[in-house]
């Protein structure tokens, strides 16, 4: 049966009452926000929509036809009102007098932008002929698993017929751009009772009069496929399970194992950020008879191509008899060949101003019984681009249960991967920022620098984990910053420094959900103050076991990571000034922060000849959004220097008077993790507005 959330149908989702207050416009937004909502319809990025309405011109030629169509690189569930481009439609029609036929097509998109209405700067993309021309007022293009599974099949022509009659007609594969819109519209020109048109090896197209009028036909379409797939396709999925699934948590130690030696096999001209998926469809594909044959063909959809590349990379693991190390130790061999059946691909389909090849490795890795690991230059794009190919699974299983499934053609294939626009594309996207596809662990996160110093890695980029002993502050610092970033970049695990095996299962846990680890943040922290007289055993030991021993144990875990992905690490420690300087009545706490530094030195020296390098901050009275500087600590410091104000205490014992918060140990900590600091290791960063005593020597 074709994977369609198991037999349930689209929901129609129109609410008339809310609509009617709408501009045709907003129907066209709201419209669209409906359509992308459910991955049954399209999934991220992919699909298009369209109104054409009647407009005021700012230039007084009074009411004009205007198309208003997604922009490029939109996403239909998430786009607003400035995500669409708008364009004369008396100015797109009179394109057709410019085209100069299939050998000039590309050229065609360069005349687009001076179709715009209004001034809109949003970019039109390659698909806007393609909804021009429809004579219809509304049109909607999707991505449906359940069309693409008839689009995909070796009689695509001869099953769109039958399961939909006269009503929906059928195209055969066209690269999109201009040629695919003057195809559509002659077929409307001479269909004019069908109400859509599914494209080979793509997806559908509907349209209607009204708003409501298309988005019910895409509904309905749609869900007639998926009602024809139930009854029609009851063979086993994919020739049938052959091997086990293992167990949920046999499955996640499995992609522990594998994640972090991919990723440093792939990683070390870009940095790539991991996700993995072991959900009913891609267990149901890994495990199958036709598994290796299957992914062999690659994707259909230009879209679901674009986002997973030629082909995934199937690894050797048998679940029946797993040996995880026989599978790790074929990998370099696997990626190899890889890439070079990825290289002579490019060299036998490549034209003559073709771009440079690109990145060789594959984007999918299956593993037989495990799941799915897709990695990619961010969390997002990696999340994306396997969704995208669990829409493959879902075709793949749909038409191979009705007929043969039939990928891209490979020269096809090729041309849309390396388009010129698309490269072009490419080229304008920005910059990577600065820690872009880099993971990092921040014990103590939840806290003041915990917090400031993940918001300062995320700004530029990475990808943080958050852990700290105290769960409630940990979901708050959790909640804010995905508030601040987004879900994607942001993780967090209740961690206690001192328990071996606590620590050990976050990093595991981090290796999952990111695929490896870049820069460890130790951070933990706790104050204590006693004369040496009242100094119990137990707080010498809590002061060592947290600030000794829990970074020896958080950094032995992220060696053993960054040696597996033999592609360098970073390592900082948040010391303190008093592991230079001794204070009065903290004997314990500064002979702690001592160890905690010295341990940073005999760090840098193992790490060195592997790239991992070991340096520290060391802040001084950072009290604002503390949680160590709260009641007893602070109470007991004010007294030990006799003061009612102790941040200014502080402020005025300082060689510069100023204050230290958060954000500047940060900065000092977000220094140290780039590689703006490249040739640092085994250093001591003081932040503390200048202290003599804490001169390093």
């Amino acid at each position: 049966m074709l994977e369609t959330n198991r037999g349930a149908r689209l929901a129609n989702l129109w609410d008339d009452a809310k609509a009617s207050t709408m501009r045709e416009s907003e129907r066209l937004l709201y419209r669209s926000n409906l359509l992308g909502s459910d991955k049954r319809i399209t999934n991220y990025g992919g699909g298009n929509t369209s109104a054409k309405v009647m407009e005021t011109d700012p230039l007084g030629a009074g009411e004009v036809e205007v198309l208003w169509v997604k922009g490029s690189g939109g996403d239909v569930g998430t786009i607003r009102m400035d995500g669409f481009a708008t364009l004369y439609m008396d100015k797109l029609n009179a394109l057709k007098g410019l085209y100069r036929g299939i050998a000039h097509e590309d050229e065609m998109v360069g005349y687009l932008p001076h179709c715009t209405f209004n001034l809109n700067p949003r970019a039109a993309s390659i698909d806007t002929p393609l909804h021009a021309y429809v004579p219809n007022k509304h049109v909607d293009h999707m991505h449906p698993d359940a069309i693409i599974a008839i689009a995909a099949a070796k009689n695509s022509r001869e099953l769109t017929q039958r399961i939909f009659g006269d009503d929906i007609g059928w195209l055969p594969w066209k690269r999109p751009g201009y040629e695919l819109g003057l195809w559509l519209e002659k077929f409307c020109l001479e269909n004019p009772g069908a109400r859509g048109v599914v494209l080979e090896s793509h997806g559908l197209f509907t349209w209607g009069d009204t708003a409501k009028e298309c988005y019910e036909t895409t509904i309905e379409i749609i869900n007639k496929a998926i009602a024809w797939f139930e009854e029609n396709n009851t063979a086993p999925a994919f020739g049938g399970a052959v091997k086990p699934v293992l167990s949920a948590n046999e499955r996640r130690a499995i992609a522990e194992k594998l994640m972090p030696v991919i990723r440093g096999m792939i990683g070390r001209d870009e940095k790539k950020v991991g996700h993995f998926d072991d959900g009913e469809a891609v267990l149901d594909f890994v495990t199958s008879k036709n598994l290796a044959p299957l992914a062999a063909l690659g994707t259909s959809c230009p879209d679901h191509f674009l986002r997973t590349k030629i082909r995934p990379l199937v690894i050797d693991f048998d679940p029946a008899a797993p040996d995880i190390e026989k599978t790790l130790a074929g990998l370099s061999n696997a990626i190899a060949a890889y890439r070079a059946d990825y290289a002579a691909y490019y060299e036998r389909c490549r034209r003559d101003n073709s771009p440079a090849m690109r990145d060789p490795n594959a984007v999918v890795y299956l593993v037989p019984g495990v799941g799915m690991i897709t990695f990619a230059k961010d969390k997002a794009t990696a999340r994306i681009s396997g969704e995208f190919y669990v829409n493959a699974i879902n075709v793949m299983r749909g038409a191979s249960g009705v007929s043969d499934y039939v990928g891209l053609p490979e020269q096809e294939a090729f041309d849309i991967e390396y388009w010129l626009l698309e490269e072009a594309k490419l080229q304008r996207m920005p910059k990577p920022k600065s820690l872009a596809g880099r993971i990092a662990l921040v014990t103590g996160g939840a806290g003041g620098i915990g917090k400031a110093t993940a918001d300062r890695l995320m700004a530029e980029g990475a990808c943080v984990v958050l852990a700290d002993i105290d769960e409630a502050a940990l979901a708050a610092a959790e909640n804010e910053l995905v508030g601040r970033y987004g879900r994607d970049v942001v993780r967090s695990v209740s961690m206690n420094v001192t328990d071996e095996a606590l620590v050990a299962r976050s990093f595991a846990d981090t290796l999952v959900e990111f695929g490896g680890l870049d820069i460890l943040v130790s951070n933990a922290g706790l104050a204590s103050s006693a004369v040496i007289e009242e100094t119990t055993l137990e707080l010498w030991n809590k002061n060592i076991g947290i600030l000794a021993t829990g970074y020896f144990l958080v950094s032995r875990e992220a060696f053993r990571i960054f040696r597996k992905q033999k592609a360098g690490g970073n390592v900082v420690f948040v010391a303190s000034k008093n592991g230079l300087a001794a204070s009065p009545g903290a004997s314990a706490y500064c002979t702690a922060k001592a160890a905690e530094i010295h341990l940073a030195r005999c760090l840098a020296l193992e790490g060195a000849s592997e790239q991992i390098r070991v340096n520290v901050v060391n802040p001084d009275a950072v009290l604002r959004g503390s949680k160590i500087w709260t009641g007893e600590w602070k109470e007991q410091r004010a007294a030990t220097y006799k003061t009612d104000d102790l941040e200014a205490h502080y402020r005025e014992r300082s060689m510069l008077k100023l204050s230290v918060f958060p954000e500047d140990i940060a900065e000092a900590i977000y220094f140290l993790a780039s590689d703006m600091s490249a040739k640092s290791t085994g250093n001591i960063i003081n932040v503390d507005a200048g202290n003599a005593q804490s001169f390093t020597r």
